[in-house]
């Protein structure tokens, strides 16, 4: 499926209204309710480096892979414009292949796991994880809800228009398989050269997948592949999520001594 191509080039203008520096202050409140001390963190799924870019400026030690290449580029102009140097690799984390140890966190954040449509993938990622952190490392990350996809976004429709974009959304999930099949198109407006041209727009397409995961799955892949402690956290909070929490926060421990 294409995802995250030409999209990748107005992803932030759409998710201009995301409290990014909310979401890192979550991560850092998670961190110290998980008594760990993180220094270095290789983060999955960065995307353009919304959290990336803030927890480098918090003098983390922080490199981020993610499959689109586009979205790599956006997040490295950004990262150059601030004066803010990041390493970032091009890489399916399906196929995670890193080679420095003993991390003290990985990260996915902004439904990075809800892209990984099989359990068998995910049950490889954690495996992956596991294997790359230290003893007592976290691995950290949240996903979209069982209930926000299979109730909210599920079979609905969204659209907006704004002066220079605009998009529809139409999503198709099934309970079945437990999958959301989302078709989105864009429509950017050209750069004109003369008045003629100023109110055109170009127009682009992309399918993504996602799959509902649901807490107990999580749970019981994570501690098969050996991880302890494992909390999951609703929404914004430090709390148990509810059956209508919308964001679930996972953290896991690797076992120590192991």
């Amino acid at each position: 499926m294409e995802q995250y191509g030409n999209f990748a080039y107005i992803y932030d203008e759409l998710m201009d209204d995301v409290d990014y520096e909310k979401w890192v202050n979550h991560i850092e409140n998670l961190f110290i309710e998980n008594g760990v001390k993180v220094k270095n963190i290789l983060e999955l799924a960065c995307g353009t480096g919304n959290l990336t870019i803030p927890l480098a400026r918090k003098n983390y030690d922080i490199a981020g892979i993610d499959i689109s290449e586009e979205m790599l580029d956006v997040a490295l102009n950004k990262s150059e414009n601030m004066g803010i140097p990041l390493v970032l690799l091009q890489q399916d984390m399906v196929k995670l292949d890193f080679d420095i140890y003993d991390l003290d966190c990985i990260l996915c954040a902004c439904d990075g796991f809800n892209y990984v449509t099989s359990l068998e993938e995910l049950k490889g990622i954690f495996s992956k994880s596991y294997e790359l952190l230290k003893n007592g490392g976290i691995l950290l990350f949240d996903i979209s809800s069982y209930y926000k996809i299979s109730k909210i976004l599920g079979n609905n429709f969204m659209g907006e228009a704004r002066e220079n974009i605009a998009y529809m959304w139409s999503n198709y999930y099934d309970d079945k398989t437990q999958l959301i099949d989302m078709d989105l198109d864009f429509f950017v407006k050209v750069q004109a050269d003369d008045e003629e041209e100023d109110n055109l727009f170009e127009r682009y397409h992309e399918t993504h997948q996602q799959r509902a995961h649901k807490i107990n799955e999580i749970e019981s892949i994570l501690n098969e592949v050996g991880f302890k402690n494992i909390n999951c956290y609703g929404d914004f909070s430090i709390l148990k999520p509810d059956e209508k929490s919308e964001r679930i926060f996972f953290t896991a421990i690797k076992k120590k001594g192991n």
